[in-house]
């Protein structure tokens, strides 16, 4: 039971109790689930979907929606030991179908944006590599968050007001701390180079989404991906033969590992047009560099839909 997916309503129902929750209904489900390989926020969806069920049957209501985000996120992390934060859960909750969905964790406000006038017609392709990757608490996520808030805690002996690598937005900040500590702590500083660049994408993306400009939302989420890889380190051979064989691919706009890393499934932004040529050369050269899951790999063409929510009147 501790490596299956059974532990989750394990952890569910401990959770709840725990926050003084009264569970004196059960109930029988069925789980279907056509979500591909590790890196595409399977056990958040699992616990968001089970702790709504539960409250629906028995007869719990919550107002706020960032409850079930903090009950979700603390099942991952004070039951099955998973260093996760609280981004998956809110995605999974508050989504929209055809919006971005801006989530502020400032002061956890949610905003949807639409895409901006004559956006280019595109897909989000997922390229599950048919490898089996570990819960986050046995990957290189939690070394590399570990690592992060090693960080932090040196900057902090050494006088930087600082509660988290994402509180560093300034260039002269940022280079101060790299000239300081890069030589000492190159690895550390790797992850804040690589953090400090995202946010800054991350803005970056923001407007240009707002814009219709697709093109550069595509070259972003590129170069999210190879700071990852390079800066953050937290890739896998496989999701990055993902990437190399669609980046050869006319049309496409973007590609990275999704996820925590290490195994699980790339993405790639790709135009409407080329989304079966992004399928073929998926399907002619991976099997080639990574025979062993020749039989296990798949391709999803993606779309935004509602966040999970209970459907009325089934019974």
């Amino acid at each position: 039971m501790a490596e299956t997916w059974g532990r989750f309503p394990y952890g569910i129902d401990y959770i709840l109790r725990r926050e003084g929750y009264e569970l004196s209904q059960g109930i029988d489900g069925v789980l279907y689930g056509n979500i591909p390989g590790g890196g595409m926020s399977r056990s958040a969806s699992l616990c968001n979907n089970l702790i709504l069920s539960l409250f629906d049957a028995n007869g719990i209501e919550v107002e706020d929606k960032n409850t079930i985000v903090d009950l979700a996120q603390a099942v991952e992390n004070d039951y099955i030991g998973s260093p996760c934060g609280k981004l998956d859960q809110t995605m999974i909750i508050f989504a929209r179908e055809g919006m971005a969905t801006y989530y502020n964790p400032k002061d956890r406000s949610i905003d949807y944006v639409p895409i901006g006038a004559g956006a280019a017609d595109f897909r989000i392709v997922v390229l599950d590599t048919g490898t089996d990757r570990p819960g986050l608490e046995k990957s290189t996520y939690k070394i590399r968050r570990d690592e992060c808030e090693k960080l932090v805690s040196i900057l902090q002996k050494a006088g930087y007001e600082i509660s988290c690598l994402a509180d560093i937005k300034d260039d002269e900040l940022c280079e101060k701390i790299m000239s300081e500590f890069g030589a000492k702590y190159p690895d550390l500083c790797d992850r804040l180079r690589y953090i400090f660049g995202a946010q800054k994408r991350f803005y970056e993306m923001l407007e240009a989404w707002k814009a219709g400009d697709i093109e550069t939302v595509g070259r972003i989420f590129r170069a999210d991906g190879l700071g990852l890889r390079d800066d953050y380190k937290i890739s896998g051979p496989e999701l990055e033969t993902m990437c190399d064989v669609v980046r050869t691919v006319p049309g496409v706009l973007g590609e990275r590992m999704l996820g925590g890393g290490d195994k699980g499934a790339s993405g790639v932004m790709v135009g409407a047009e080329s989304v079966d040529a992004v399928k073929a050369a998926v399907d002619t050269a991976y099997p080639r560099s990574c025979p062993d899951f020749a039989g296990k790999y798949a391709v999803h063409v993606c779309k935004v839909v509602d966040g999970v929510r209970i459907y009325e009147g089934l019974l």
